[in-house]
């Protein structure tokens, strides 16, 4: 478990930080990101830039926000729990009844204990989000609201890293990071991608480029579409969408717009093989920046392995979804694992063709066992089930498909033929 630990760790040191769309979060995030990822440039898009039919929104920061009872007691402090603000609440210092109060207050009648996370991003107001257990015992009388914060024109801040292969065809990976302290919907996401990154960077080689993104969900991505969708339509052959990877209830899968890309195929392969109780979602169950992706016209060939969806697990978008009982070190080197496998099968599909006609002479090249047990005929039976069918019109991931194998199963196979120049790689 220790990639998973690794990981763990960082989503640690990077719960605290109070991200949003926009602001110092997100900064801060990202320069910590850079350390484990040199070379990740940090990129700065004004407010009021127009991306799309989107238009980048002013910048948002807070210093403090914390409501007072008539008793003098502080509640929903914003540095206790910054999920107790609203996010992009606008300023406010002022003194109302609690009547007036409980229309600025969020909270959950069916979760009792949660705080949920609550945003305003498009429409200036302000608001505190709090437990209803809490809620339900505040007491009459008159109650000071503090909220110091700013909106104010900057900049939207988004990550990205170019890793060069030798193709210029791209994997493109995307993860979001613009919510507060939730752990599976926030920071499985970035901190599984970052060791994904750390993996592909010390690769010896690559066959495909990879382009990697860190971005604030939705207008974020609709931001690095607008600047990079052109060229991303000519290169890019396969990617997808990083989130909610971290938990160790279950795997899942949300198909591209498509449904039938090279993304779409891996990702149920492995899934398959690895987590063979997967559950498999439909594109109407979208959720997250595979909606701009995938967007008519843009048409990229984006899919999303994830552990538990965005939505579907009870502590989604509350103070429950955090780092102690949602999302564990062996949860995320789950959601790690069937990303790495998926990204090794694109790396190592191609078309394959047998250089001899009918069946080859193995003995003689040392590849027919000699004793010959159950073993070693399942094993001489899947090598050449495997070779009959490398006829050249078909890839690695589609004969593994056809024998009924894990495709990862067939790579010491492959090399193995290709240095007795058995098999060969057809362009």
């Amino acid at each position: 478990m220790g990639i998973g630990i690794e990981i763990h760790n960082l989503a640690k040191q990077l719960w605290p930080i109070n991200r949003s769309v926009t602001g110092e979060g997100v900064r801060e995030t990202l320069g910590i990101i850079a350390k484990h990822i040199p070379g990740l440039k940090i990129h700065s898009v004004k407010t009021g830039t127009k991306v799309f039919d989107w238009v980048v929104p002013k910048e948002w920061h807070a210093n403090e926000a914390y409501i007072v009872t008539p008793s003098g007691n502080r509640i929903c402090d914003y540095m206790d729990n910054n999920l107790h603000l609203v996010g992009y609440s606008t300023p406010c210092n002022k003194i109302i009844p609690l009547s007036e109060l409980q229309k600025h207050l969020y909270s959950l009648p069916e979760q009792p204990d949660a705080i949920p996370y609550i945003t305003s991003y498009y429409k200036e107001r302000w608001g505190f989000c709090i437990s209803d257990t809490e809620r339900k015992q505040l007491e009459d009388g008159d109650y000071q609201v503090v909220i110091d914060s700013k909106l104010f024109d900057g900049v939207l801040n988004y990550g990205e890293l170019l890793i060069e292969g030798k193709s210029k065809d791209e994997v493109f990976l995307s993860s979001y990071v613009c919510h507060p302290s939730m752990a599976n919907n926030e920071l499985s996401g970035p901190t599984v991608l970052t060791f994904l990154t750390k993996w592909l960077s010390d690769l010896e080689s690559r066959k495909y480029s990879y382009r990697i993104v860190l971005i604030p969900e939705t207008i974020g991505s609709v931001t690095y579409l607008s600047q990079h969708y052109e060229e991303m339509k000519k290169n890019v052959i396969a990617g997808f969408n990083i989130s909610c990877v971290g938990d160790d209830r279950a795997h899942s899968f949300l198909p591209s717009r498509a449904g039938n890309t090279i993304s779409d195929k891996v990702a149920t392969h492995v899934l398959k093989w690895l987590a063979p109780n997967y559950i498999s979602y439909s594109w109407e169950d979208r959720g997250s920046d595979e909606r701009q992706y995938c967007a008519p016209g843009v048409d990229l060939p984006i899919a999303s392995i994830m552990r538990s969806k965005f939505g579907e697990y009870p502590e989604y978008h509350t103070s429950l979804d955090n780092l102690i009982n949602v999302v564990t070190p062996s949860g995320l080197e789950g959601g790690y694992l069937a990303l790495k496998f998926a990204l090794e099968l694109i790396e190592r599909n191609e078309k394959l063709k047998v250089t001899v006609l009918c069946e080859p002479q193995l003995g003689k090249r040392g590849l027919y066992p000699t004793l010959s047990t159950k073993k070693s005929g399942d094993e001489v039976r899947m090598m050449m089930n495997f070779i009959s069918y490398c006829d050249g019109s078909k890839t690695l991931l589609e004969i593994a498909e056809i024998i009924k194998i894990p495709a990862w199963d067939l790579y010491g196979l492959v090399k193995k033929l290709k240095s007795h120049n058995l098999i060969e790689s057809v362009n």
